[in-house]
């Protein structure tokens, strides 16, 4: 049966591609992002997710969504290297890239990806602002939400300003 809603499209839905699969079936941990420049807020809020003793898996967002969303600059490095990156942490046991239109951003949309994955919680950080979103997506998929402090002062667009001042 198919649907006539035009929203139910693939052109208006996302779609998860696999850079590294887990090898646990465990309800894991699931946090999406950017992760343009790796830095050390990252570091520490993955190891701290992964040190609740859930598989960690992490959804990296594609060159063209975070293009849309960041400026023509960004991403600094392309989502395949990104995704690389994280893979090589100990603390991530799965990465997947998150392909779409980049004005899909809804929670109904991400909730919809996520839920094959079955995720026991969805982590973010403090002042995230798809915080809201990423709640509503928890409670829709039975998740639970993580919510982890961000390391001050730690960011890739705090990074990049600084390198621009200092050139």
């Amino acid at each position: 049966m198919t649907s006539s809603d035009p929203t139910d499209a693939p052109e208006h839905s996302l779609a998860l591609s696999w850079f590294a699969e887990p090898e646990s079936a465990e309800a894991p941990v699931v946090v999406t992002g950017v992760f343009d420049v790796l830095h050390v807020g990252h570091v520490r809020f993955l190891t701290a997710l992964r040190e609740h003793g859930r598989p960690l898996l992490v959804g990296v967002e594609d060159d063209d969504r975070v293009r849309d969303w960041k400026g023509p600059g960004r991403p600094v490095n392309r989502a395949a290297e990104r995704a690389e990156m994280l893979a090589a942490l100990g603390c991530v046991d799965g990465v997947f890239i998150v392909s779409g239109p980049p004005e899909i951003t809804d929670w109904q949309r991400y909730a919809d990806l996520l839920r094959p994955l079955r995720p026991a919680a969805l982590g973010y950080t403090a002042g995230d602002p798809y915080a809201a979103a990423k709640r509503r997506g928890a409670h829709a998929l039975g998740a639970e939400v993580w919510e982890l402090p961000l390391t001050k002062g730690r960011s890739t667009t705090a990074t990049l300003g600084y390198m621009s001042r200092s050139l």
